[in-house]
């Protein structure tokens, strides 16, 4: 008899190009697409085809926490192109980290139907200050940390209370300009766009004036918003950095800062809207010689327009039409002849479509422990109702609580398209002139794109570093030379947790050392064991890898300060946190157990033996030969050997089979004959060749232990033993109900700051989701936030607040 268990590396892959293949029908891409400009189209076709864009999004519960309170989270994973619920993941990774990118607390964040849901208890040691949360998949670590997603948040430690308000310091501003298209060149017009930060980078309002090298005024500029502006230049003379910028703040001294380089020969591009839905795109170059230039626009990969750009006289006009564009971002690339990118600049154009959340309370004002009753629906901007997966979050509004919570729609059209924080990003979706002008500074002054062009160009691509996690979270080790870092290669490595449920894994190391394991149903802290096999190797060294990136955005976190005038809602909440701990703590770890499957990764077994239905021996030598037939066991001059009849031809293998330990590969038979049989519950045995991943086994004997605990029993000491976190186990979200007047006159104190959570709310096209929670005894007002999905891709959110009156 065979058998065969695929290679959790192989099944993966298969899984990865099947998921991919639904991924390219569903985005509609054209294998068959025509090409053109030279190539240019089509190469960037190619790169899209690889693989798809992700993008992750974090509903964040609070803007600001105290220490040893929750976290609660709400995972939303996207196609980056169409923003529709991607399911290439199912693992995210969430970290929380201080003022220095270090990682104070990590997590991994099961998916599921391209959502997940998760939580972190602070830890009463946080100091109070500012904190990144991120979060991405491994997919994203391929590409660059500036497409992770990244909220702020503040943690306070009312226990240790520390910082002091920011000092004001103006010298540490600073001012950085950014020439439309890229480049300022000699003797050509330019819209240069500037952006004037504080030391936290946040925008300071500023105005100034351009000087040239004799000291003239060549240009005057003020910020509009944000601290960005623009102003028109035409440099008359070339060289690095010969025009100067004199800036004055609105609280502080002048600076002066350098403006780029000014290219002797060069192109610039100005976009401007026309009227109608028309833009108007103008191309100069210094040369006076007919060119032909390439103009390539895309949005998040997928292309919008291509068109040839002829040059007459060092110059061309183009009318393009705005509706040929996607919602959001897209990106202009000007190339000439050779493929060389010359020009690229940003545009933004806001969504017209969006998911309409309507959230009705029913009652205007509420009392202490009264029951709020709400009705949810979804629609689009047309009122035609859509189905969608939607999270909220209802807590308590105070000066601590004020500041701005991160809107999924602003941030999959606007924000995650650009580098850095993005301050008041709702403001770039209002209509109206001033508000397209300030989104047109926010494309020139933190433009990114997510990709080289060097890549997409590039002959052969560039191969990616990291899978897809379709199943489970993947285990990665490095296996090298004892005492050196060479890698070694093809070298076959066992991945095991001791467990009375059987899993066992197998990879081969590749080129870099590097074995891969794929673990399903992989929940909690768990005791990982990756050994191999002596007589195959017995002198690598095992080094588990961390799944966590080790890269970072350049992005810089606002400076933490405390304020002596909210002195009384520290005081207030840390009353409230302190109570809400004593008095409730049952509630604080309460988990949601998921399923687990508990059979073993072999399948149903050829021989199964329960030993306590038989007569129990004292030697296991005694055990196999009484009354396991399938076993042979043979002493040779290294000691015991098993042999396994080979069922199939009723012949013996020659070598010993796979043995296993609780799920545990164990090489040496000596050590499992010298076990006490007594310790042993179930003995099971495989019949024949079992294939096996990239092994291949003369049968298999599976020892169980009672606890699965392995029983003392002792691993070879080259078995690298270390404890690994697997996904989270999802905490529960406590609200008491008080539907009785016996649960609204406990005398038990009830000061939640967060009243409710629910991440997974799914509303049904045409059908009002009824939702009910009970507020507490802190009379105030509550913002109650909603943010969700459609399964189409629209994304929305809203917010509204509640009053709850004290009890008079």
């Amino acid at each position: 008899m065979i058998r065969w268990t695929p290679s959790v590396a192989g099944s993966a892959s298969i899984r990865f190009l099947l998921g991919l293949l639904l991924w390219l029908a569903s985005a509609g891409t054209s294998l068959a697409q025509l090409d053109s400009l030279g190539g240019i189209t089509g190469k960037l076709n190619r790169y899209e085809r690889r693989g798809p864009q992700e993008k992750l999004f974090l509903h964040l519960d609070r803007p600001l926490y105290l220490s040893g309170e929750t976290m609660w989270l709400k995972v939303y994973a996207v196609d980056g192109t169409y923003s529709r619920p991607l399911t290439l993941s199912s693992v995210a990774y969430v970290e929380v980290l201080d003022a220095r990118r270090q990682p104070v607390l990590q997590g991994k964040v099961a998916l599921k139907n391209a959502t997940g849901q998760g939580s972190f208890v602070l830890p009463g040691t946080l100091a109070s200050g500012t904190y990144t949360v991120r979060a991405y998949t491994s997919w994203m670590k391929n590409f660059s940390p500036d497409a992770y997603f990244q909220s702020v948040v503040t943690i306070v430690n009312t226990f240790a209370i520390s910082g002091a308000p920011a000092a004001k310091d103006s010298a540490a501003a600073d001012a950085q300009f950014f020439p439309e298209g890229g480049h300022l060149v000699k003797g050509l017009g330019s819209k240069v766009a500037f952006k004037v930060t504080d030391r936290t980078g946040k925008g300071v309002a500023a105005q100034g004036k351009v000087l040239n090298p004799q000291g003239a005024v060549v240009a005057t500029f003020k910020t509009l918003r944000n601290g960005m502006g623009s102003f028109l230049l035409t440099p008359a003379v070339g060289g690095a950095s010969p025009y100067t910028a004199v800036l004055t703040l609105s609280q502080g001294p002048t600076i002066t800062r350098r403006l780029p380089a000014v290219q002797e020969q060069g192109y610039v591009l100005r976009l401007q809207p026309a009227e109608a839905d028309q833009l108007v795109l103008t191309v100069e170059a210094t040369g006076t010689q007919p060119q032909t230039l390439y103009l390539l626009v895309h949005s998040r990969q997928k292309t919008a327009i291509a068109s040839q750009i002829q040059l007459l006289n060092g110059r061309a006009a183009v009318s393009l039409d705005r509706r040929k564009l996607l919602d959001g971002i897209s990106h202009f690339t000007l190339f000439d002849a050779s493929q060389r990118p010359l020009c690229e600049r940003l545009y933004f154009q806001p969504p017209s479509r969006r998911l309409a959340i309507a959230a009705r309370p029913d009652k205007a004002q509420y009392t202490a422990r009264d029951k709020v009753s709400l009705q949810l629906a979804t629609t689009d901007l047309q009122n035609q109702p859509l189905a969608a997966n939607l999270s909220m979050a209802v807590y308590r509004l105070d000066s601590l609580n004020s500041g701005p919570t991160a809107s999924i729609e602003h941030y999959l059209a606007l924000s995650s398209e650009l580098r850095g924080t993005i301050e008041t990003p709702d403001y770039y979706f209002t209509a109206g002139p001033e508000a397209s002008e300030a989104a047109d500074n926010l494309m020139l002054t933190q433009g990114w794109s997510r990709f080289a062009w060097e890549e997409v160009l590039a002959a052969t691509p560039k191969p990616f570093a990291y899978l897809p996690e379709p199943v489970g979270p993947v285990v990665r080790a490095q296996l090298t030379q004892a005492g050196t870092t060479t890698p070694r290669t093809g070298v076959i490595t066992y991945l095991s947790s001791p467990s009375r449920i059987v899993r066992l894994s197998n990879s081969r190391s590749d080129e870099a050392g590097i074995v891969q394991f794929e673990m399903s149903n992989f929940y909690g802290p768990q005791d990982l064991m990756l050994q191999t096999d002596p007589q195959q190797d017995s002198t690598c060294r095992i080094t588990l890898l961390s799944p966590f990136s080790t890269r970072f955005s350049a992005a810089v976190a606002p400076a933490f300060s405390l304020f002596p005038r909210f002195q009384s809602y520290y005081t207030s909440r840390h009353v409230q946190t302190q109570v809400q701990n004593v008095y409730y703590p049952q509630y604080r770890n309460r988990y949601l157990r998921q399923a687990a499957d508990s059979i073993a990764f072999y399948g149903k077994p050829d021989e199964s033996y329960q030993l306590d239905k038989y007569m129990r021996f004292k030697v296991m030598e005694e055990v196999l030969r009484e009354y396991v037939p399938g076993i042979v066991v043979r002493i040779r001059k290294d000691g015991f050997h098993f042999l396994v009849v080979n069922k199939l031809n009723n012949s013996l293998f020659s070598e010993n089979p796979m043995v296993l330990l609780d799920g545990v590969p164990v090489f040496n038979v000596n050590k499992i004959m010298a076990m006490d049989p007594l310790k042993i519950q179930k003995l099971d045995v495989i019949d024949g060749r079992y294939f096996h991943g990239v092994s291949m086994y003369s049968g298999l004997v599976s020892f169980t232990t009672y606890k699965g605990d392995l029983e003392g029993f002792q691993p070879d000491p080259r078995v690298l033993v270390q404890q690994y976190e697997g996904l989270q186990w999802q905490r529960e979200f406590y609200s008491p109900r008080y539907e009785t007047a016996q649960e609204k006159q406990s005398r038990l104190p009830d000061l939640r700051n967060l009243l409710y959570w629910n991440p997974e709310i799914n509303t049904t096209a045409g059908t009002a989701r009824a939702l009910e929670f009970y507020t507490g005894d802190q009379a105030g007002r509550y913002l109650v936030v909603v943010q969700g999905l459609s399964a189409t891709g629209l994304a929305g959110s809203t917010s509204f607040t509640v009053e709850v009156k004290p009890v008079l």
